[in-house]
């Protein structure tokens, strides 16, 4: 047992909020883990899925949204993607002190058509990605669709620019794309772009599907359709990109994409790609190192369930559960389906652990976004998972089933998980139609919060008030030959807890995009021994006796040291 697990395990016993209230000689803190604190941060966008009689696919698989700290001031800002045609997309500005403004008409990144966006108002917006593609310090904005994608190009001055056209990256007109995200895969310093797509689907060829009485129309199920390629754009430096999704090796067309992330593996340097297929098997394309990818599903068992079957994947992410040094994969699937648990062996194969880690309680709701992330700061990686129904009557269908689910989340417990979502509080007892999560310390005072969007309904925005008494470190990175914010690094951190490894990834759930910074919890260690970071540039940096509890900048050097 590695010393990470054991210091999991004694977590087991003695929680957070026990050992807080034992260092202050009070009886347990009894506060939710998570407080709904959306109505006073002053966010009142609300989705608008389109929904229609028609029953058009699009209308029920929401937006996403993103942490996006668009003008560097330390405080991450919020953007929501909109869906239905027209809808306004919206920028709330971070105004450190719990509340945001809305600054969307100013910053230009509506994307409802107006202006010089006009292909945008025939399109549902889907997924958002953030990342500097240009290297000139600022993150950027990309919106998938159905229908043309778009690329914000952020000016440094609180305002955006539409470059699509001039970029390359609008995709097919009529291609229904996902969850996207930005990744250096092959480690030029510039970053590349991956946007997944769903179903070949037409409006005009919307069939009818379910029983022929009134209220009974239903949304078709993805088995009616054909599937679509994804699709990888190369970063060519100048501002635009090449799209090299055949000679690279991933335009599959068999693929229903919703999900993907990205995380090296097989630890062998380069960033490798994990797609959630919906009904059909899912992708891990292993990056060869020489610009093309193989995907490994078969062999490395994370293709389909411990049976032998595809299930419906929707969101997911990647992160080293147990401790061994290796990302494992996790995967929200369909209701009265187990989300996939894939744990890494470490020799490129993985075990689907799905049915023996205590996650039972996931079997009914139908999960969508999720998040590795640790929000005890105990020193491991939770999950969190927001559901919803993808058909709005299915409680005429199956009585069991609704349309509006509540969140999970699960504490990690050496390995294996424990359902904490009781003690979230309130906030998590809601029942939201769930699409996109995503997590930042929006506060900056070391507890990680989250962001959900719903479908048709405000989103929530949940601080986090139940992590006070375990330490903590968040990496602020500056690539100088890698990637501004360093995407892709390899970070080690060492305490008299254990070792973590971790990995600069923004790109994971469904549809959406979570904080660049990397953050840790620490549990009870009161010094970090050191930090190894692994540049994408192959740079390797070492800190040695860094101080918890704060935001650390951290600059790739010039030269290997």
């Amino acid at each position: 047992m590695t010393r990470l697990t054991r210091l999991a395990a004694v977590a087991c016993v003695l929680s957070p909020l026990l050992l807080s209230a034992q260092s202050r000689g009070n009886k347990p803190d009894a506060r939710p883990l998570f407080v709904d604190v959306t109505a006073k941060s002053g966010i009142t966008f609300v989705h608008k899925s389109g929904a229609s009689p028609d029953k058009f696919m699009v209308e029920t698989f929401g937006s996403g949204l993103a942490w996006i700290d668009y003008d560097n001031d330390g405080f991450p800002d919020l953007y929501f993607v909109n869906g239905a045609p027209g809808a306004p997309n919206a920028l709330y500005h971070n105004n450190k002190d719990g509340t945001f403004a809305d600054v969307t008409e100013r910053a230009g990144v509506a994307a409802n058509g107006g202006g010089k966006e006009g292909a945008a108002a025939k399109t549902y917006k889907t997924g958002v990605a953030v990342g500097d593609y240009d290297n000139d310090g600022y993150l950027d904005i990309y919106v998938t669709a159905f229908g043309p994608n778009i690329l914000f190009h952020n000016n440094g001055d609180g305002t955006f620019s539409d470059v699509t056209a001039k970029a390359g990256v609008a995709g097919g007109a009529n291609e229904w794309s996902t969850s996207t995200g930005f990744f250096d895969y092959d480690r030029d310093g510039r970053l590349d772009l991956y946007v997944v797509n769903y179903l070949d689907y037409r409006l005009d060829e919307n069939p009818y599907c379910g029983l022929k009485k009134e209220g009974y129309r239903m949304y078709c199920h993805p088995t009616q359709f054909d599937g679509m390629a994804d699709r990888l754009f190369h970063n060519n430096g100048d501002g635009t990109f090449t799209d090299v999704s055949k000679q690279a090796g991933i335009a599959n067309p068999a693929g229903k994409g919703l999900g993907v992330t990205f995380c090296d593996y097989d630890r062998d340097g380069d960033t490798d790609i994990y797609v959630a297929n919906d009904t059909v098997r899912n992708f891990l394309y292993r990056n060869n190192g020489d610009g093309t990818f193989t995907d490994v599903a078969y062999a490395a068992g994370v293709g389909f369930d411990s049976n032998g079957k595809p299930q419906a994947g929707m969101g997911v992410d990647c992160g080293d559960i147990d401790g061994n040094g290796y990302p494992d994969i996790f995967v929200t699937n369909f209701s009265e389906e187990l989300n996939a648990l894939y744990q890494n062996r470490g020799d490129g194969t993985f075990e689907d652990v799905s049915a023996t880690t205590g996650m039972g309680a996931a079997f009914l709701p139908l999960g969508f976004g999720t998040k590795l992330y640790d929000f005890d700061n105990d020193g491991d990686l939770d999950i969190h998972i927001t559901n919803g129904h993808v058909i709005d009557n299915v409680k005429l269908y199956q009585s069991n089933l609704t349309y509006a689910q509540k969140d999970l989340l699960f504490e990690n417990v050496g390995g294996k998980f424990r359902d904490a979502t009781a003690a979230g509080g309130p906030a998590l007892q809601a029942e939201r139609i769930g699409r996109g999560l995503a997590v930042a310390d929006f506060d900056n005072d070391g507890n990680l919060d989250v962001a959900i969007s719903s479908l048709g309904q405000r989103p929530v925005l949940l601080r986090n008030q139940g992590a006070r008494s375990a330490n903590w470190i968040t990496i602020r990175a500056k690539g100088k030959k890698s990637n501004t914010f360093g995407l892709g690094a390899i970070v080690k951190i060492q305490t008299p807890e254990g070792l973590q490894i971790r990995e600069l990834n923004n790109v994971s759930s469904y549809l959406s995009a979570s904080d660049v910074r990397l953050h840790a919890g620490l549990g009870a260690a009161r010094t970090i021994q050191q930090i190894e970071i692994t540049w994408p540039s192959g740079t390797r940096q070492v800190l040695k006796d860094v101080p918890v509890n704060h935001i650390l900048v951290v600059e790739e050097p010039s030269e290997q040291p």
